[in-house]
């Protein structure tokens, strides 16, 4: 796969991923600053490096598998997997600038 496939693969990668929400915080996983890395390899299988707001929160037990299926809706991707670290901690410094924004924040 080229520079610019991947490239192009990746941002299909993160479109799904932007489908998955926060049930508590109205924005997408993404741009709240949770999803940590994405590795893409040739054959399109993928792996996301993702982590919570907080290890206690309440949404634990589902979103990193909300998070797996919109992977696996990816046209073309190959195996997924994903990984949950709780290093480094979430911060709010972590959220794209619209997040800040949509929370009030900046």
């Amino acid at each position: 796969m080229s520079t610019i496939e991947r490239s192009l693969f990746e941002s299909e990668v993160i479109e799904q991923i932007r489908t998955v929400y926060d049930p508590e915080i109205p924005v997408n996983v993404y741009d709240l600053g949770l999803i940590y890395d994405i590795q893409i390899d040739d054959a399109k299988n993928v792996h996301v490096l993702m982590t919570l707001t907080s290890p206690s929160c309440p949404v634990a037990g589902i979103l990193p598998g909300q998070v797996e299926q919109a992977l696996r809706d990816t046209p073309g991707i190959g195996r997924t997997s994903l990984e949950l670290t709780w290093d480094p901690p979430f911060t709010i410094e972590m959220m794209s600038e619209e997040a800040k924004l949509i929370l009030g924040l900046d």
